[in-house]
């Protein structure tokens, strides 16, 4: 990997960790927050996206439409599935357990889909991951033992929605070609698209409010989120999904501190520790 391509990963991790944060004061009114601040990105990035597309000499060509669909359907499930997590557990166990999963569970596909045999050092690597995580998992947790068992489930539940939508992601960006400015607003605007019913039908009063009360929210992740995975896709470009996704991670033990300092959540040092274990096991997955 190239020092460019490092630089943008991990900046985009630091992006990544600081937006989270921010999810994470949301408590309530999970579904309203995420259509909320996908319309912010939509609204905040669109015209930079169209500028790329202008420089480029392209349009909104049918793969980025159908490409960018698929990618938003994955996107909703990632952002419920974190946004119920941070609901009902402490941020220093979902995302740990999040960023973790999706990684074994991406080698698990290769060997039984695939037929790929990785080398004993990945293999090592996931268990290495699996441990960090019981690590966590066996701490304190703020709502106590069934909070952490909230936190490994939604935790685990967003890591299959990661290991899905950076999968299609880089293909798309890749293999496809798709500019990833455009591709990643394109995908937020199906976000925006498809919640809109559910939205209309079941959360129609509380938008108003979470506006109010949520704007600083909804502005740090409309702006660090889609910021934090344009770097990445960007850095895709350059250099091997292998090596992109465990420097990316990094986030963990930087979301997993900034948790303890921010948010008081118990067991600081084990939580720092697990969160430290599964990044190396990240690490020796990508080797």
């Amino acid at each position: 990997m190239s020092t460019f391509a490092l630089a943008l990963v991990l900046v985009a991790a630091l992006c990544h960790a600081l937006w989270n944060l921010a999810a994470k004061r949301v408590g309530t009114d999970g579904y309203t927050f995420v259509w909320c601040y996908d319309v912010a990105s939509v609204v905040l990035w669109a015209p930079l996206a169209v500028l790329a597309l202008l420089a480029a000499g392209q349009g909104l060509s049918p793969a980025l439409v159908l490409a960018s669909s698929l990618s938003g359907v994955l996107h909703i499930g990632y952002q419920l599935a974190l946004q119920t997590g941070y609901a009902r557990a402490d941020l220093g166990v979902v995302y740990p357990v999040a960023r973790g999963v999706g990684p074994v569970l991406s080698m698990a596909v290769a060997i039984l889909l695939l037929g790929e045999r990785p080398g004993w050092v990945a293999a090592v690597g996931a268990l290495v991951v699996i441990g960090g995580i019981v690590v966590v998992a066996t701490g304190r947790s703020a709502a106590g033992r069934h909070g952490v068992r909230a936190g490994v489930t939604w935790g685990a539940a967003t890591g299959v929605a990661i290991a899905a939508y950076t999968l299609w992601d880089s293909i798309s960006v890749t293999t496809l070609g798709l500019p990833p400015i455009a591709y990643f607003v394109s995908s937020c605007l199906w976000q925006v698209v498809l919640m809109t019913p559910t939205l209309l039908r079941r959360h129609r009063a509380s938008v108003a409010p979470v506006l109010r009360s949520r704007w600083r929210e909804i502005t740090a992740v409309a702006v660090l989120s889609p910021l934090a995975y344009i770097l990445v896709l960007e850095a895709m470009r350059t250099a091997p999904v292998s090596l992109v996704a465990p420097a990316r991670e990094s986030s963990i033990v930087v979301g997993s501190l900034l948790a303890w300092r921010l948010f008081k959540e118990p067991s600081p040092g084990r939580r720092l520790l697990g969160a430290g274990i599964v990044l190396a096991g990240i690490v020796l997955i990508a080797r």
